[in-house]
């Protein structure tokens, strides 16, 4: 019993470890991805700094310049951004 709990604490923390660096690339690929979007939809920003994900699709960046965009797909399926 004791070989199984050891395995499992194991596999626990390593899974633990390896989704860190992951989630982070994650996250630097999404802040790279909305700064692109806002420059292409010509709206100032500079670069996105933190983005919070509201759902599907469906995003609040904040600027490095202070400003902050909700970006998200319309009924149509066309890239948003409206400025909060």
């Amino acid at each position: 019993m004791h070989k199984h709990v050891k395995a499992w604490t194991l596999i626990i923390a390593l899974a633990a470890f390896c989704t860190g660096p992951l989630q982070a690339a994650e996250d630097a690929a999404l802040l790279k991805d909305m700064t692109s979007v806002i420059a292409l939809l010509g709206l100032p920003c500079g670069q996105v700094v933190s983005v919070i994900t509201k759902g599907d699709n469906d995003h609040m960046a904040t600027c490095k310049d202070g400003n902050r965009y909700r970006v998200f797909l319309n009924a149509e399926g066309r890239v948003v951004a409206e400025k909060q």
